[in-house]
């Protein structure tokens, strides 16, 4: 079984978004190793500490502020023997519970300068962690430094402090797999549509070429190449074609003088060849009929059912003189676009292969855009039909046909982007039918 290429673009896509996650990932990895490491420094105040003792500064009978020991505050100092904290009014007064360290103490009259504050202390036991936090209670807005319970960083703070980096990461990762394919959709959009040109390039379409004004810079020598093997190719083709046309231009002379001397012969053995010139003159004409179709665009209206008359009624004096009928039943008229000559030729192959080769009654058949010809010889077997269009090939070997006929027709359709297709008929002959594409 052939393997199958990997996609360029599901290759790009797919390195492109690993390499961003991993630059992603490395960067997010770094600023956490950074952040935790320069955060494990030393311990924290628990932000409850502050609260607890905002909450226990009221003011006396006289309006002075004085510290209330609550429960809380009491359970704080049972578990924090060495709590302390200061805090300065909104009336410019001063209150402080345990016993603030001498480096705070000059800071307190300047509380209110500050809007917040983190200090970490680096040795045990720690006295010199404290928090700076504006708050409010039942003396009023105040701002207040405190020490208490203190915590090393934990994992909890690591996701909270992450938090705002994380939802970038994620937005980023999310905006990766999204907007990449689309950049490189488009950045491949030329070479996509280079493609689909490729594809209508046949035999029957020489002269096109692949445009280079769009494909990535890296790809234009390929397709520069591939243009010139079209060059040479297409040049290969008419050479080939022009030496068969001119043969058989050149041969149809020779073949009229031998076949008028072996006309006028009396030797009943020159004579026995008249089948065989016969069939060297058929070949010549099929032969500059390929010709002329590869030179001829399908650019006539035509009425199929005008065009299958009068064919018939060309061939009516030679099928007459083979004993055989012709008739031609119109189903449903047809207009195509075609080149009327090619047609013509390919229709009268058809009449001409089914005098030879079928029974004593010829059909021609048009409905709309297809014209059929049926026969009731003996048939083509169904496993023939495929070859019988192939040049030179024939039904049975000794046959005086050329083997071009079928093979012409074919490339009468291929040439007007039609199909042919062959059956069996009710009689048990062949059905050939020429289906090309309507015009209104």
């Amino acid at each position: 079984m052939k393997r199958c290429q990997p996609s360029l673009k599901t290759r790009l896509v797919a390195r492109q978004l690993i390499l961003q996650f991993l630059t992603v990932a490395a960067a997010a990895i770094g600023f956490i190793i950074f952040f935790v490491n320069s955060s494990l420094d030393g311990m924290y105040v628990e932000e409850a500490v502050v609260k607890v003792a905002a909450n226990s500064i009221v003011r006396d009978a006289a309006g002075a502020p004085i510290v209330e020991v609550t429960p809380e505050l009491a359970k704080l100092r049972e578990e924090s023997p060495d709590l302390w904290f200061a805090a300065r009014l909104s009336d410019d007064s001063v209150v402080a519970f345990g016993q603030v360290p001498a480096e705070y103490a000059p800071l307190v009259p300047h509380l209110d300068k500050l809007s917040s504050a983190d200090m970490r202390g680096q040795f045990d036991p720690f006295t010199l962690s404290a928090l700076v936090r504006r708050e409010s209670g039942p003396a009023g807005d105040m701002k207040i430094i405190a020490h208490g319970r203190v915590q090393p960083f934990t994992a909890l703070i690591t996701i909270a402090s992450n938090l705002v980096a994380t939802a970038v990461f994620l937005a980023l990762a999310l905006v990766s797999v999204v907007v990449t394919p689309m950049i490189i959709t488009r950045a491949l959009a030329g070479v996509i549509k280079t493609a689909e040109e490729a594809e209508r390039i046949d035999a029957g379409r020489r002269g096109l070429r692949l445009s280079e004004d769009k494909v990535p810079r890296e790809i234009g020598p390929l397709v520069r190449a591939v243009n010139e093997a079209f060059d040479r190719l297409d040049e290969g083709y008419d050479r080939q074609n022009r030496f068969i046309a001119s043969a058989a231009h050149e041969l149809r002379t020779p073949i009229a003088i031998l076949r008028m001397k072996i006309d006028t012969a009396s030797d009943k053995g020159l004579r026995s060849l008249l089948p065989d010139i016969s069939r060297l003159a058929t070949l010549s004409e099929q032969l500059l009929d390929l010709h002329r179709l590869d030179n001829g665009a399908p650019s006539d209206r035509i009425d199929l059912v005008a065009l299958a008359r009068s064919v018939a009624a060309d061939l009516t004096p030679v099928l007459i003189a083979a004993g055989k009928t012709i008739e031609v039943f119109v189903q449903q008229p047809g207009m195509i676009m075609g080149n009327t000559g090619s047609i013509e030729r390919a229709l009268t192959n058809l009449i001409q292969n089914a005098v030879e080769h079928g029974g004593d009654e010829v059909i021609v058949r048009v409905n709309g855009p297809s014209v059929e010809v049926e026969d009731n010889g003996p048939g083509i077997p169904g496993e023939e039909h495929e070859r019988v269009l192939e040049p030179f090939h024939r039904l049975r070997p000794r046959s005086s046909g050329a083997g071009l006929g079928l093979n012409l027709v074919k490339q009468v359709m291929d040439h007007h982007s039609g199909r042919i297709t062959i059956a069996e008929s009710p009689s048990g002959g062949a059905i050939v039918r020429l289906a090309f594409t309507a015009v209104s």
